[in-house]
């Protein structure tokens, strides 16, 4: 067939096309509220209870007060405290495939944190992602869900952080390679992807669906988490909320799918899980989601973890393909239940199963539930090994606890355990090996 200079020229126009059609579906992502319908306004123009702010438990309480409670909120703590590091001082490295960042000093010292920050140079940072030099921030730090925070809770969150004690301690440098180190890019990703105005209620629903989507998408930044990431790095709202990933571990979908999110859950369950870290047939909060209870959501008011339940409840349904249903009770013998992996048995019995029972519905306590839960429900096995690995609460503390196992079991034989428990208790083994564990590790 003979190639004309018309074929090649509209074959050009053709590929033009189609790279700015994928190029606009990359960009034109729904708003964080689209889902929702009804009419957006503007805060000064509702008529219901401002969803801004404190929660009426705290209307008449002291402006510190006030700051710290939507410091809370925003869960600002665990980003910016080093693992075993002074609060707020900085240092925690979040390993990356282009490399390691690690999150800043915002406690008050003039020279390393934000001392000598001025008040609009604090809200331009957390609302467009620029320092108080000019530099561009990577939103790993998450202004575009911040962007929605009006300007007093920012500066509220402000002067709380300038009460604290001053922490002097330089800020580590991030080690990306060319070209993510360069920052002036995240011009063109804020440009793009950092365009939500501050919060705008929806004036059809009520007040507690309003407070709870603030805290949900513009304080707590949930979807930060737990939507997956498009080609630019930016949350792709549509798949709002149908899972993501955090430090290694697998933030699972919360949509209201009944078989791979939070359909089946009640709003009890929800606010069970939320505010104590545990929801009981459900599951433990584990890795970055415990955090996200001890430092967040578990000292919010029981009118705003309500309101988070409430909201979530109406996200729509999207199914996770990777996600089966919920494998029924395990066999409460030892010599029942998968073969073939005799190692993983092994340390299942030599250091698990005096808290979590063959049965895996916990010898002495509901938290150490296994079965029904979606970790062991997860083929990838990656949340079973990291929880193994790290362990997870504190033994002080009421709430769930387990200990770490990371000095006294090799790659090889976390993986071994993590493959088993998913093969006992959940609906498919998970096929872990040493390389993976050693990977999960330097997580």
């Amino acid at each position: 067939m003979k190639v004309t200079r018309k074929t090649i020229f509209l074959g050009a126009i053709a590929a033009v096309a189609i790279a700015g059609g994928l190029a606009w579906w990359q960009v034109a992502l729904p708003g964080p509220l689209a889902f929702a319908g009804g009419r957006q306004v503007d805060l000064a123009t509702y008529r219901g209870r401002s969803p801004t702010g404190v929660p009426p438990e705290l209307a008449s309480a002291d402006p510190l007060t006030k700051g710290r409670y939507l410091t809370e909120a925003a869960d600002c703590q665990a980003c910016h405290t080093a693992k075993g590091g002074k609060p707020f001082a900085g240092g925690r490295a979040f390993k990356l495939p282009f490399g390691t960042i690690y999150t800043p000093n915002i406690t008050p010292d003039r020279e390393t944190g934000i001392g000598a920050w001025s008040d609009a140079e604090f809200v331009r940072a957390v609302h467009k992602g620029i320092g108080r030099d000019g530099q561009r921030l990577y939103p790993a730090f998450p202004y575009a869900s911040y962007a929605m925070l009006t300007d007093d809770d920012v500066l509220a969150i402000r002067r709380y952080l300038a009460s604290l004690a001053p922490v002097r301690q330089a800020n580590l440098p991030n080690t990306f390679s060319f070209p993510f180190n360069q920052r002036w890019l995240m011009a063109i990703w804020g440009a793009l992807f950092n365009r939500e105005p501050v919060f705008r209620p929806v004036a059809d629903r009520d007040a507690q669906w309003n407070r709870g989507a603030y805290l949900v998408e513009a304080a707590g930044h949930c979807g930060e988490c737990h939507t997956p990431r498009t080609l630019m790095q930016a949350m792709n709202t549509r798949q709002k909320f149908a899972g993501g990933a955090a430090e290694g571990w697998n933030a699972y979908n919360i949509t209201t799918d009944q078989v791979s999110g939070i359909g089946a859950w009640s709003s009890d369950d929800l606010v069970s899980y939320l505010a104590r870290g545990h929801a009981p047939q459900r599951g433990v909060a584990s890795g970055p989601m415990a955090e996200v209870v001890e430092l967040s959501t578990g000292r919010l008011t029981p009118s705003d973890v309500a309101a988070i339940a409430a909201y979530l409840r109406t996200v729509p349904s999207i199914r996770s393909s990777g996600l089966p249903a919920m494998a029924g009770p395990a066999a409460s013998v030892a010599s029942q239940g998968p073969t073939g992996n005799p190692h993983g048995k092994r340390v299942f019995e030599q250091a698990c199963v005096s808290c979590h029972a063959w049965s895996g519905k916990g010898a002495v306590s509901p938290f150490q539930q296994l079965t029904g839960i979606r970790a062991v429900n997860d083929r990838t096995g990656n949340n079973v090994a990291l929880m193994v690995l790290n362990g997870g609460g504190s033994a002080h503390s009421p709430g769930p606890y387990m200990p770490a196992f990371h000095v006294a079991y090799s790659d090889a034989e976390i993986a071994a355990v993590a493959n088993y428990v998913t093969a006992r208790f959940g609906t498919q083994a998970s096929n872990l090996t040493a390389a993976n564990v050693q990977e999960l590790r330097e997580q």
